[in-house]
């Protein structure tokens, strides 16, 4: 390839074009460009690409289907999207699998994948948004099941070693919405990720809602698949879709705060709602300290809280990235003046 790139080129496994946008490839759907973007189809071609001039002067913006990034401004070097694809089933036996899946295949395919072929574990985690890929980044989770909790190994390319490592779970550095890969962004681009999914586990009920929702559909024993139905339900109803309206899900963590300071606001706040964590600490719902200051479906031109869930912004249509973010500060300010307690957003805001 030439050094200067100029408009698309196509090489072997990557397609690289200049001042590309990226209105169509993040979930708020605000408008945005790269000065330069390569798409990745073939994972044994990082080490090439890694070696092109515009990657070695700074580490990329690594993308997947934009559905946890809020882009606040262009960004002036190069955006990877990794859309490499495939499934390889590595072992099948009467408890179990091992399965090895590209970063680019959807998230919620991958786990009605799973689901026909009569495996458990990922019924809670149906509906996400985003890519395999995605999915060790942020250690996604919903309804009290983690991503972490199914991930044998990451196939990475290490930029720093410039060739390519197999972490296991244990050196990932798995926390709540959070990872090695989070934490050294640009460092290590995911490829593939490898799964075990049991056919046997004892359904997850105890997240609110959810023993509702199968009552309600009339399950009295239920399955990965009726539990993946009655998530399914749930995120249909309580969350807005990014196909009909510009969000990324959950746009705040849920806060973790001492016994001390949870108990002092519940005083003061009867009603807030709050669990226990193993490690001692308290989990304060994050939707509700927002909705308590007055922002659920609250609009300031085209960026607003959505009106089905408090803990979600959107974009009604024309909103940039940077008025979305100044109402997220101030939904932050405030709910840190009222309460004590600074919110951290979910997605990777750039």
């Amino acid at each position: 390839m030439s050094a200067r790139v100029t408009g698309i080129a196509r090489e072997p496994g990557y397609t690289v074009v200049e001042n590309a946008s990226l209105a169509g490839r993040n979930t708020f759907r605000v408008p945005a460009r790269a000065a330069l973007l390569i798409e990745v189809t073939r994972s044994d071609v990082l080490p090439e690409v890694f070696g092109l001039a515009a990657l070695r002067q700074r580490p990329p913006f690594i993308l997947g289907e934009g559905s946890n990034v809020l882009f606040t401004r262009d960004w002036p070097g190069v955006v990877l999207a990794v859309g490499v694809r495939g499934i390889q089933m590595l072992e099948d036996g009467p408890e179990g699998a091992r399965v090895r899946v590209a970063a680019g295949e959807n998230w919620h395919d991958f786990v009605l994948w799973s689901l026909a072929r009569g495996y458990a574990g990922l019924e809670n985690l149906a509906l996400i948004p985003g890519t395999v890929g995605a999915a060790p980044i942020q250690n996604i989770g919903a309804y009290g099941a983690e991503a972490s909790e199914f991930i044998q190994a990451v196939d990475v390319y290490d930029r720093q070693l410039g060739r390519g490592l197999r972490l296991a779970n244990a050196d990932c550095g798995f926390a709540y919405r959070d990872s090695i890969f989070k934490r050294e962004p640009g460092r290590l681009v995911v490829g593939a990720v490898e799964f075990l999914l049991p056919r046997v586990r004892q359904p997850r009920l105890d997240y609110a809602g959810v023993r509702d929702e199968l009552a309600t559909m009339g399950v009295t024993a239920p399955t990965p698949v009726t539990v993946a139905e009655a998530v399914m339900r749930l995120r249909t109803r309580k969350l807005p879709n990014p196909a009909l309206i510009g969000n990324a899900g959950s746009f705040f963590k849920n806060p973790a705060v001492s016994p001390a300071q949870a108990e002092a606001l519940r005083r003061e706040h009867p009603a807030l709602v709050a669990w226990e964590l193993a490690d001692g600490r308290c989990k304060l719902s994050a939707a509700w300290l927002i909705e308590a200051c007055g922002f659920k479906g609250l609009r300031e031109g085209d960026a607003g809280v959505s009106s089905q869930h408090a803990l979600v912004l959107v974009n009604h249509g024309q909103a940039t990235g940077a008025q979305i973010w100044a109402l997220a500060e101030r939904v932050r300010e405030a709910v840190e003046r009222r309460f004590g307690v600074r919110l951290e957003p979910e997605p990777v805001v750039v």
